[in-house]
C-alpha cells in the first residue's frame, strides 16, 4: 500500500478507526510528521486534536542512548537499568532533564500558542504517527499518555513492519495499522510525498482543529482570522451537494474542483493538489457534482452540460457566502471533470479567473472551447498519449491565453514518483499568477 501523502494516509486511517466515533476520544499526533495524519483522524472521529510531545533523555556522553523520556504535565519515564549501567549521577540526569524540559516547553508554545493541552483523564487517547519503524518513540508516547490519565490507549499508524505488534508489547490497549509489509525498510518508502513536515504546518493543523472543536478553541468552521475549513452542502435545484470549503486567512481566490468519473470529493489526488494550493494561500472547494443516487445513472456521469451547470451553480453559491464574495474563482478539472470546468468557464456569468486541467478531456467541451476567456493550463502525462493528442486538439480551438504542460513519463493518473508534485506546482503557479480579487 502506497499513500499519496500524510493527509491521504490520515483519511484512510480515520476510516479504519470508525468504531471509535462517538466515544470520549482525544487524538494525539506525534510531531512533526504524525500531526497531519492525526488531523485527518481527528476530523473523521469528530474528536479534539493535540500533540503528544516527547523528549528523549539521552545519556550525557552518549546522547543517542536513551535513559528515559519526558512529556508535558511533569511526566517522566526513567529507564533505571540504563541509568545504572551508564553510571549516570542524579545531577547529570537532572541537567539533561532540565535542558530537554526547556526544549519541550518551547515546542509546546510554538505549536499551541496560548492554548492549553487537551485533558486526557479518563478518556481514550488515540496516539497517531505517520508510521512505526523501531517503535521506541511510539512506546514512550503511549506511556506518557497513560501517565497523563488516559483510561485507554489506541496506537494507530498507516504503516509498520510485519512484526510491529511484537515491538510494541502491551504499551497500548489496541494497535491499528493499515499495512504491515514484509519488505519494510523505511516509512517514507510507502509515501509518494514524504517531505518533512515543518513546524508551521504542525501549528496550522492544531489551529484548524482548535477552531473546529469547542474544547480546544474557537468556533467550528473557522481557520484563523478570515479563514474557514468546514463541510458544506450546496443547493442544486432539488438536491444538495456535499463538499468541503477550505479558505486560508488572507486568501485572494478559491479553486473549485471538478472531479472525473468514478471519483469524488474524497479523491486523494485532488486532495493532494488542494493541500498544495492551501499552503500557497489559495482556498479550495472540493465537492461532488452529483448525489450518490444520481451517480447510479451513468448517463449523468458523462453529461458535461449537467456537470458544468452544477459547477456554475456552486460558483454562484460561493460568491454569496460571507467572506468569499470578493474572492477570485478558479476551476481545477480532472479527467472528464476538465470538460465541465471549461464548459462552465465559457458561461458569461461565472467570471472565472483561471482554469487548470489535470489529465483532462477538454475535447468533451468541444463547441464551447472558443468561448472560454479564462487563462487555461492543460497538464497531461507524457505517457498518456491518447489524452495528450486530445488535449492538443482542444488547445488548437482555445482562443484564450493557454499552455499545454507535459509531465515527462507520467501516466493518466500521475502515479509515478514526483508526478503529482509537478502537477501541484504547475497548478499553484498558474492560479497565483492569474488570480486577483473578482469584481462582479
Amino acid at each position: 500500500m502506497v499513500f499519496m501523502d500524510r493527509r491521504d494516509a490520515g483519511r484512510q486511517l480515520g476510516a479504519r478507526l470508525g468504531h471509535l466515533a462517538g466515544q470520549d476520544v482525544v487524538v494525539l499526533g506525534l510531531p512533526r510528521g504524525g500531526v497531519p495524519v492525526a488531523a485527518e483522524v481527528a476530523e473523521a472521529l469528530g474528536a479534539p486534536l493535540d500533540v503528544c510531545l516527547v523528549r528523549k533523555l539521552g545519556v550525557p556522553f552518549q546522547p543517542e542512548l536513551g535513559m528515559g523520556a519526558i512529556g508535558e504535565d511533569g511526566v517522566r519515564v526513567i529507564n533505571d537499568a540504563v541509568v545504572r549501567e551508564a553510571r549516570v549521577t542524579r545531577q547529570q540526569l537532572a541537567r539533561v532533564e532540565e535542558r530537554e524540559r526547556g526544549v519541550l516547553e518551547q515546542r509546546a508554545a510554538r505549536y499551541r500558542g496560548d492554548r492549553t493541552p487537551v485533558g486526557l483523564a479518563g478518556r481514550t487517547a488515540v496516539v497517531v504517527d505517520d508510521g512505526v519503524a523501531t517503535g521506541s518513540t511510539a512506546r514512550v508516547a503511549c506511556t506518557i499518555a497513560r501517565e497523563r490519565g488516559a483510561a485507554r490507549i489506541v496506537l494507530a499508524v498507516p504503516v509498520a513492519p510485519a512484526d510491529w505488534t511484537d515491538r510494541l508489547g502491551d504499551d497500548a490497549d489496541e494497535l491499528v495499522c493499515l499495512d504491515t509489509p514484509w519488505d519494510f525498510f523505511a516509512i517514507g518508502q510507502f509515501y509518494l510525498d514524504f517531505t518533512q513536515t515543518p513546524d508551521d504546518e504542525v501549528a496550522a493543523c492544531l489551529r484548524r482543529a482548535a477552531h473546529r472543536s469547542p474544547e480546544t478553541g474557537g468556533p467550528a468552521g473557522s481557520a484563523g482570522a478570515g479563514g474557514v475549513d468546514r463541510e458544506v452542502r450546496i443547493p442544486a435545484g432539488p438536491v444538495r451537494l456535499e463538499g468541503r470549503l477550505t479558505v486560508p486567512a488572507g486568501a485572494v481566490g478559491v479553486v473549485l474542483f471538478a472531479h472525473g468519473s468514478g471519483s469524488s470529493r474524497h479523491s486523494p489526488r485532488n486532495g493532494f493538489v488542494a493541500a498544495g494550493l492551501n499552503r500557497a494561500g489559495l482556498g479550495t472547494l472540493l465537492f461532488d457534482l452529483l448525489t450518490e443516487e444520481e451517480e447510479r445513472d451513468r448517463a449523468n456521469v458523462f453529461d458535461t452540460g449537467l456537470l458544468a451547470q452544477r459547477l456554475a451553480g456552486a460558483t454562484g453559491w460561493l460568491r454569496a457566502q460571507p467572506g468569499t464574495a470578493q474572492l477570485a474563482v478558479g476551476y481545477f478539472g480532472a479527467s472528464t471533470g476538465a470538460a465541465a470546468a471549461l464548459w462552465a468557464a465559457a458561461e458569461p456569468d461565472t467570471h472565472v479567473a483561471a482554469v487548470v486541467s489535470r489529465g483532462g478531456r477538454p475535447d468533451l467541451a468541444g463547441p464551447r472551447l472558443p468561448e472560454v476567456t479564462a487563462p487555461t493550463l492543460l497538464v497531461v502525462g507524457g505517457a498518456d498519449t491518447t489524452v495528450l493528442d486530445l488535449n492538443r486538439w482542444a488547445q488548437a480551438r482555445l482562443r484564450c491565453e493557454n499552455r499545454l504542460a507535459v509531465v515527462p513519463g507520467a501516466s493518466h493518473l500521475f502515479e509515478e514518483p514526483g508526478a503529482l508534485e509537478t502537477v501541484t506546482d504547475l497548478a499553484r503557479d498558474w492560479f497565483t499568477d492569474h488570480m486577483a480579487p473578482a469584481h462582479v
